[in-house]
């Protein structure tokens, strides 16, 4: 019978030890536009594809990049409501902390919790898992520091890594131009380089109009 019987259960394994909630998931993911960060020896840089249906849409009306604190940023790959819903929960953690602490919160200690909301969403009743995986980048005491968080709640730190439609043809392109002494400059230029060129494999623009959303953090820098 397979793992169908099980797609319309949220908490249950199927016999292949899949929660197939979640695959559902990653497949919106696959399906979202092209994200990717870079981590610089000197910042950290992440960007994404903005693509708008119309030249009616307000354009400052599309934003794919938020800032959870004056040093961290995301970015998303996947549907947009369910990110919206992580940055407002992310920003909560980020002003308890600061409030408590008088400081701004670590990267790490950022992610992490976000990465818990996300999985609580795949073993609690009368909910679903989020549909996005986060590229969240930032600054602290540690340096650039860039993470990815998918809707398993699993997150990993990455030098450099992409999400969404064409992810394997922007990892590839990243795995050429990345090396360990790329300053910032360079790694925004390669981040150009790795959304253009996943635009179309012949070269040619797609029927839509596109933008690109880039921001780049360094330790003098803030969102």
């Amino acid at each position: 019978m397979g793992d169908s019987q099980y797609s319309f259960s949220l908490t249950t394994f199927s016999p292949s030890g899949k929660l197939v909630q979640i695959e559902h998931a990653l497949t919106a993911v696959g399906s979202g536009q092209t994200s990717l960060g870079i981590k610089a020896a000197n910042g950290v840089v992440i960007a994404t594809e903005k693509k708008l249906p119309s030249i009616l849409v307000d354009e400052t009306s599309v934003q794919k990049i938020q800032s959870l604190t004056p040093n961290i940023g995301v970015v998303y790959s996947g549907m947009g409501p369910d990110f919206r819903v992580l940055v407002r929960k992310s920003r909560k953690q980020a002003q308890q902390y600061y409030r408590l602490y008088k400081e701004h919160i670590p990267v790490t200690q950022l992610v992490r919790e976000t990465a818990a909301v996300m999985q609580e969403f795949t073993q609690s009743g009368g909910v679903r898992p989020f549909g996005v995986s986060l590229l969240i980048a930032g600054y602290d005491d540690n340096g650039p520091q860039l993470y990815q968080v998918d809707p398993s709640g699993s997150y990993f730190s990455w030098k450099a890594s992409a999400m969404g439609k064409n992810v394997s043809n922007a990892k590839t392109f990243l795995e050429k131009r990345y090396t360990e002494d790329m300053e910032l400059d360079d790694a925004i230029h390669t981040a150009i380089l790795t959304l253009k060129e996943g635009y179309d494999m012949r070269g040619k623009f797609l029927p839509t109009i596109l933008k690109l959303e880039l921001f780049a953090l360094t330790v003098n820098s803030k969102f």
